[in-house]
């Protein structure tokens, strides 16, 4: 049985609200700078290739974090 994925986030919404996680994003990877940030625009390979630039981690171990990061992001659900 399959964790259930319907209060977590995915990538496609992130990019939808990147403007709104870029905050979140700064706090978790405080190496990041805003224009880093403008730069990425939503795309989870420029955010894994900056992880790697700045935090000297290796292509999967960027994935990763940005799953365990991903999975404790709740969607916006004020309306």
């Amino acid at each position: 049985m399959s964790p259930k994925k319907d209060d977590e986030m995915n990538w496609s919404q992130i990019e939808g609200q990147w403007h709104q996680v870029t905050g979140q994003i700064k706090s978790k990877w405080g190496k990041l700078t805003d224009d880093d940030l403008k730069n990425i625009g939503g795309k989870k390979d420029e955010l894994i290739g900056k992880l790697e630039v700045h935090y000297g981690l290796v292509k999967e171990e960027a994935e990763k974090q940005i799953d365990a990061w991903l999975a404790m992001i709740k969607p916006d659900q004020s309306k």
